[in-house]
């Protein structure tokens, strides 16, 4: 059947696996080897070395292909190898222009890595894409959007900003992985190139480190292919293997995460310790309408401020947490929490990160599979230290 005739989750357990010639065995096995026997100088059965491309690697890309409606997808030792490896789309003298409130660490490797060889970046407010528009320059090739955005969990409207990008020729890259495929398509909107931190969602489990590029741009699809096998900055097989085995559950997961989320905004928001709480399922979030458009569901991500808008109220608060656990990382069935300002954002400047609404007091959650009265209990407890 055609890539997006089947459902997600028949998807997600079948794409780009098949039981194992051999054996029978229906899990796609771990191909732990660097290389595969040639019968003849340059005859082989379609392997030749795993930097270049691997049976178990092979059917993870063909799965989150497969997932996010894309012809190629390309898989990558880490969300920031993958990150990296759009930005070597590029040549000196190419400018990016990004949405305010991305993850930290791209903001790092934007200016820490690239500007010195180069590239320029700049950083605009999408809330109105009529910014966008007057930001696109000569020199512009590259937008690099993040929606649901990381901490603040901003909407920017996919297809109105790939009408931008297409009628000035540039690449439109989403960092999809707030929402995962389950939630949204970005390539179906109009995006070139759609990117993910694997080890968020689609792994799950809080076990592997990879990222992974999707597009169905031949030109696109071929660079990949190039960058990722001349730099060589790809997942072994046994974390592609668990990379598989997570996604197989990953539209039940969402399902959860989706459903706890929505109670434990709707808890925050009352709460009389509680300022402003960031969750797109509000109607009053600034980008519920495109949300609703564009998203099958609101995610599990939600941050809020504290009244107490001091830091130390909020580290008060996230050590009295016994079922969320303080983490630097999200997506996991087990429920976390983060203070981007002092962690995730940590790099981006204090008057730059006051700006995007990152403040002392701004705790990220990253909601859970558990029960979710065990989270709200859990809340309501740490909350009295606040």
């Amino acid at each position: 059947m055609a890539k997006n005739k089947m459902g997600f989750g028949t998807r997600a357990i079948h794409a780009g696996q098949k039981p194992d010639a051999e054996s029978g065995a229906i899990m796609t096995p771990i191909y732990q080897t660097s290389t595969f026997v040639q019968t003849y100088p340059g005859e082989h059965k379609g392997y030749e070395y795993s930097r270049t491309e691997n049976p178990t690697r092979k059917a993870l890309e063909e799965n989150i292909a497969s997932l996010e409606l894309a012809d190629k997808a390309y898989c990558f030792a880490s969300g920031m190898a993958a990150v990296d490896a759009a930005l070597k789309l590029l040549k000196q003298g190419d400018e990016v222009i990004a949405t305010q409130n991305i993850y930290g660490g791209t903001y790092r490797l934007f200016f820490q890595q690239y500007e010195q060889f180069g590239l320029r970046f700049k950083f605009i407010s999408m809330d109105d894409l009529a910014n966008l528009e007057e930001a696109i320059g000569e020199r512009t090739k590259m937008l690099w959007l993040e929606t649901p955005s990381n901490p603040t969990l901003k909407i920017i409207d996919l297809k109105a900003a790939a009408e931008i990008s297409k009628k000035h020729g540039i690449i439109m890259a989403v960092d999809n992985t707030f929402a995962s495929p389950y939630l949204q398509n970005p390539l179906a909107l109009g995006a070139d190139l759609v990117m993910h931190s694997v080890s968020k969602y689609l792994a799950g489990h809080s076990d592997v480190i990879m990222g992974a590029l999707a597009t169905n741009s031949e030109t696109l699809a071929n660079q990949l292919y190039e960058i990722q096998k001349n730099s060589g900055v790809i997942p072994g097989p046994q974390d592609c293997f668990l990379v598989l085995r997570g996604i197989k559950t990953l539209h039940l997961r969402m399902q959860r995460h989706c459903e706890n989320a929505a109670q434990v905004a709707a808890y925050l928001k009352q709460h009389p310790k509680v300022d402003t709480v960031y969750w797109p399922g509000f109607d009053s979030h600034q980008g519920h309408q495109v949300a609703k458009t564009q998203m099958k569901d609101f995610g599990g991500m939600v941050s809020f401020e504290l009244k107490n808008a001091k830091q130390e109220s909020a580290f008060k608060v996230m050590s009295k947490l016994e079922v969320f656990t303080i983490a630097q990382s999200l997506g996991g069935v087990e429920s976390m929490c983060a203070h981007p300002a002092s962690m995730s954002h940590a790099s981006v400047p204090r008057a730059e990160r006051e700006e995007q609404g990152i403040l002392d007091s701004t705790i990220r959650l990253s909601v859970g599979i558990e029960e979710v009265n065990d989270l709200l209990t859990d809340l309501e407890s740490a909350l009295e230290f606040a």
